[in-house]
C-alpha cells in the first residue's frame, strides 16, 4: 500500500537523498501509521472491555500511544523541512532527531504505567472471558503491525532516517507484544490459568526496551558520532581521485541531519607544485564531493615535500618507529626544520579513541625513538585522537 501510494502521491518518489522527497515519505508514512493505530486502538479497546483483559487493554493504549508517536514523527519530518534561516544557518533538520528522542519518551512513559497496572492485575488477579472477536483483533493486529515493521523499516533505510528506524522498530515489539497476550489468552481458555497480568507485564517490558532502543539511537547523532565507514571511504576516493592531491587527514563531519552534512578535511598537495593549478584542483573536489556525497565541503591545502630525498627518508623511519609502538598509530604533516645543532621532525600523530596509552606517554616515546635516530633529532608533536571525528 505504501508503495502504490508514494508511486500516487510523491512526484519523483525514487529520489530518496532530496531532503523534499524525505519529508513526503515521512509525511506519508506518519499518517499511514496514525490511521492504523487510531483503528487497532478501538478495536483492541473493545476487545479488552468485552473480556475484561488487561493484556489487551494495555495493547491497546500502547497503539494509542503509537499514534501519538507518530503524530510527533510526522510534526518531527514538517519542523526537520524549514528552510535555514538567520537563527538557524545550517537548517532544521536536527527536529527529526528530536522529534525521535520525543517518540522514545512517550514509549517508556508508556511502558511504564503499563507496567505499574500489570503488577496490580497479578496482585489481585481477574477472570477473562475468552472471546473470539478478541482473538481476531489481536492476530489482525499482529499482520498489521508486521506490514508496518516493514514498510517503515525498508523506508527508513531508504531516506536515512532514525526516527523511522526507531518507529519499525516499536512496530516489531508490538508484534511480540500482541503475541503474548494471544498466548495468554489461549492458554486461559485451554488450560485455565490465568496470566493475563503476566501478560500485560510483559508488553510493559517489550514497550520500555523499544523505548530505550529508540532513545539511544536518537540521541546519539544529537550527541555527535563518528560517520559511517562507507561515507568515509566514499569522500577518500573521490578526494584522492584528484590529480595533485595525495594524501588526506582530519577529515571532520558535521551531521545537522539527515541530508545536511558538511565536511572539512586536509588534502596533502606537492610543496613545489602550482598553487594555482592545485586551488583549482581543491575547489573541484568540493564541488564533486558536494554533487556526489550531498554535503558541503571545505578543504585546507597541507603542502608537503614529496620530492626532497631527505625528508622523504627521515619521514619513513618515523613512520617505522611509530608502528613498532603501536600499528593503530600513523602521522600526517611530517616537516622538517634543520638548525645549527640539531634538527626539529615536526609532525601529527593519530591516536585513536580508546588507545590504552596516555597521550603524554605516546608522546614521549615517540620522542625518545626519534631522538635515538642517527643524528641529533628532535621531535614536535601534535597529537590528534582520531582522522575522522564527529561534528
Amino acid at each position: 500500500m505504501i508503495t502504490l501510494l508514494s508511486k500516487l502521491l510523491i512526484r519523483d518518489y525514487k529520489n530518496f537523498s532530496s531532503p523534499a522527497i524525505r519529508l513526503r515519505y515521512g509525511v506519508l508514512c506518519g499518517a499511514v501509521g496514525i490511521c492504523f493505530n487510531i483503528l487497532l486502538f478501538f478495536g483492541k479497546i473493545t476487545a479488552g472491555t468485552l473480556t475484561g483483559s488487561i493484556g489487551i487493554t494495555a495493547d491497546a493504549f500502547n497503539n494509542l500511544s503509537d499514534a501519538g508517536s507518530a503524530s510527533i514523527a510526522l510534526l518531527g519530518f514538517r519542523l526537520s523541512g524549514q528552510k535555514a534561516d538567520k537563527e538557524h544557518p545550517f537548517g532544521h533538520g536536527r527536529f527529526e532527531y528530536i522529534a525521535g528522542l520525543i517518540v522514545s519518551m512517550v514509549i517508556l512513559i508508556m511502558g511504564f504505567e503499563l507496567a505499574k497496572t500489570s503488577v496490580t492485575k497479578i496482585i489481585t488477579p481477574e477472570p477473562v472471558t475468552f472471546s473470539i472477536l478478541a482473538i481476531c483483533v489481536l492476530g489482525a493486529s499482529i499482520l498489521v503491525k508486521l506490514y508496518m515493521f516493514f514498510y517503515n523499516r525498508g523506508i527508513g533505510k531508504k531516506i536515512d532516517s532514525p526516527t523511522m528506524r526507531a518507529t519499525a522498530m516499536d512496530s516489531f515489539s508490538d508484534v511480540a507484544a500482541t503475541s503474548v497476550v494471544l498466548i495468554s489468552m489461549l492458554l486461559s481458555k485451554w488450560t485455565g490459568w490465568n496470566i493475563d497480568g503476566w501478560a500485560g507485564l510483559a508488553v510493559a517490558m517489550f514497550i520500555t526496551y523499544t523505548g530505550i532502543r529508540a532513545a539511544k539511537e536518537t540521541v546519539s547523532p544529537l550527541l555527535g558520532q563518528p560517520p559511517e565507514r562507507e561515507f568515509v571511504e566514499k569522500i577518500e576516493k573521490i578526494v584522492l581521485s584528484q590529480d595533485g592531491i595525495i594524501g588526506m587527514h582530519d577529515l571532520v563531519v558535521h551531521n545537522y541531519g539527515p541530508g545536511r552534512v558538511m565536511v572539512s578535511l586536509h588534502a596533502e598537495v606537492p610543496a613545489d607544485g602550482d598553487m594555482i593549478h592545485l586551488h583549482d584542483t581543491v575547489d573541484n573536489a568540493e564541488k564533486l564531493l558536494k554533487r556526489e556525497c550531498g554535503c558541503e565541503a571545505v578543504i585546507h591545502m597541507d603542502p608537503v615535500a614529496v620530492n626532497d630525498t631527505e625528508t622523504n627518508r627521515l619521514r619513513v623511519e618515523v613512520q617505522t618507529l611509530i608502528a613498532s609502538i603501536d600499528a593503530q598509530l600513523s602521522l600526517h604533516d611530517f616537516r622538517v626544520v634543520p638548525g645549527p645543532t640539531h634538527t626539529n621532525l615536526v609532525f601529527d600523530v593519530v591516536v585513536p579513541f580508546g588507545f590504552p596509552m596516555a597521550d603524554e606517554d605516546v608522546r614521549k616515546a615517540i620522542s625518545e625513538r626519534v631522538h635515538s635516530l642517527e643524528g641529533l633529532f628532535y621531535a614536535v608533536i601534535q597529537i590528534d585522537k582520531s582522522s575522522v571525528k564527529p561534528g
